[in-house]
């Protein structure tokens, strides 16, 4: 089950009410899970169950994605408000420093919770921001391809696709490497949350001028890259272990951008074990 909770984010015109979904269980110290640009969190689904046998699991839907509402009037879609979010939903969930885990947009915001010293540790799973800037072109012209064919293919249609695995290759293989594992439910959801994610538009702009050139030094992190990420190449994870030298750097075997449902056992694996 799903629940909302509102909070108080500074803006330069005073506080504004931010309001994010997230869906929470299992026991031991607390996790927060963070999706990438036009997913949700169902995006953890296949990963979710045995991380909460060992922590207490926090998915959230990013603002504008998912079931949470764009940022109100006077809060941009940028990292640092992401960010300032992110922090003050762990305070009002009483989340006292937790691990956090990302993909893509949310392992991008996830090394920036770690570089505030705001979380325990990172697992950072192809993160955004360790592109050039012709890699990062070429990733945000095929988010935007992919926005606007969830945007125009009729229902009936993606449901007629999601029922095969060809129909689902042709829908997800941009994302995973083995998008015949992906339940037809699921590819469903997820292609209506692309075309519905009211934030996709304003956070990719935001993008547009990222880099992510800090080092990390008090937190242990984790970056993992897919050998058969299409998005974000895997060279990008060898520049992120320059930036961040102290990161443990893991290859993920025959897995795509999104690497939990390619290889749920693998990434759950790599998750805990970065947040001993």
């Amino acid at each position: 089950m799903s629940a909302t909770v509102s909070f108080d984010v500074p803006s330069p015109h005073g506080p504004r009410s931010v309001s994010l979904s997230y869906t929470r269980m299992g026991t031991g110290e607390p996790l927060l899970l963070l999706h990438g640009i036009g997913h949700h969190r169902q995006a953890w689904d296949p990963v979710v169950h045995i991380l909460a046998a060992e922590r207490d699991v926090i998915a959230v839907d990013l603002p504008g994605f998912g079931e949470s509402p764009v940022l109100p009037d006077g809060l941009p879609h940028d990292l640092a408000t992401m960010n300032s979010a992110l922090s003050a939903l762990c305070a009002a969930l009483e989340l006292d420093r937790p691990h956090v885990a990302g993909n893509s947009l949310g392992g991008l915001l996830a090394l920036g919770l770690g570089r505030d010293r705001a979380v325990r540790s990172v697992t950072a799973l192809s993160p955004a921001g360790f592109w050039t800037r012709a890699e990062r072109r070429y990733a945000f012209g095929v988010l935007t391809a992919m926005r606007q064919a969830a945007r125009r293919l009729p229902l009936p249609l993606v449901e007629r696709l999601s029922r095969t695995a060809a129909g689902r290759t042709v829908l997800t293989s941009s994302i995973y490497a083995r998008p015949g594992r992906r339940s037809p439910e699921a590819v469903v959801a997820e292609t209506l949350a692309l075309a519905r994610a009211e934030g996709f538009t304003e956070t990719l702009r935001a993008g547009s001028a990222v880099q992510f050139t800090d080092d990390v030094p008090d937190v242990p992190v984790t970056v993992a890259w897919g050998t058969r990420d299409r998005l974000l190449v895997r060279r990008q994870g060898v520049r992120a272990k320059q930036i961040i030298p102290r990161a443990r750097l893991v290859r993920l075997p025959g897995c795509g951008h999104v690497p939990m449902n390619d290889d749920p056992a693998l990434v759950a694996r790599v998750i805990l074990d970065g947040s001993r």
